[in-house]
C-alpha cells in the first residue's frame, strides 16, 4: 500500500518479474472495470464508494487465492489502512506468507510521480488535494505496530525499492 503516486503499481510489476510465476493485483484496476455506475473517490467518497472498494477487495482476494493455489507468487496493490488490510486479505489468506509492504515517499515526491505517471487514464491533477490527504492518513507508526515492512522510498529508484522489499522478505523466510 501506499498513497497514489507512491509507486505501488510499478513497484508491484517489477517486484513480481523477480518470481517464476508472478501476478499484479491491482485493485484500481478491477475497481475501473465497472462500466456504469463507477462510484470514484474524487471528488467525494460515498457509502457507495466504500460498497465498491469492498467489492473490488473482495474480488482481489478470490484472485489470489486462485493464483497462490497455482503456485504464483501474488501481490495485491490497493491503498488500504492496517485494520482493513488485516480483515480483506491477511485473516483469509492467513495460510500463506505474506509480507506487507507500505511504499511511503515523501509527499512532494507522491506529487511529483503522480504528475509525471502516463498509466492512468484520467487526468492526474485531480489526486492532488487526494494525495495531500491520503498522506497524512497514513503515518507509518500504525503499519509498523501492524507488522508491516516500511519502505522509505523518496530517494530510491525502482529497482532499489524492489531489491528492499525482496531483502525484507527474505530475511523474514529464514
Amino acid at each position: 500500500t501506499g498513497t497514489p503516486g507512491a509507486g505501488k503499481t510499478s513497484v508491484a510489476t517489477a517486484l513480481m518479474k523477480h518470481f517464476p510465476f508472478g501476478l499484479h493485483i491491482p485493485v484500481d484496476g478491477l475497481r475501473e472495470w465497472v462500466v456504469s455506475g463507477l462510484a470514484d473517490p474524487v471528488p467525494v467518497w460515498t457509502a457507495e464508494t466504500t460498497r465498491q472498494f469492498r467489492i473490488a477487495r473482495q474480488a482481489a482476494l478470490a484472485m489470489a487465492r486462485i493464483y497462490l493455489e497455482a503456485g504464483f507468487a501474488v501481490v495485491l496493490d490497493d491503498v488500504i489502512f492496517p485494520a482493513e488490510a488485516q480483515e480483506m486479505f491477511v485473516v483469509p489468506l492467513q495460510d500463506y506468507t505474506i509480507h506487507k509492504v507500505l511504499l511511503r515517499p515523501s509527499v512532494a515526491t507522491a506529487q511529483l510521480r503522480n504528475a509525471t505517471r502516463t498509466n492512468k487514464t484520467y487526468d492526474t491533477s485531480s489526486l492532488v488535494e487526494l494525495i495531500d490527504m491520503v498522506h497524512k492518513m497514513m503515518p507509518p507508526s500504525p503499519y509498523a505496530r501492524a507488522g508491516w515492512t516500511i519502505i522509505y522510498s523518496t530517494h530510491l529508484t525502482l529497482d532499489e525499492t524492489v531489491d528492499a522489499i525482496l531483502s525484507h522478505t527474505l530475511i523474514l523466510q529464514d
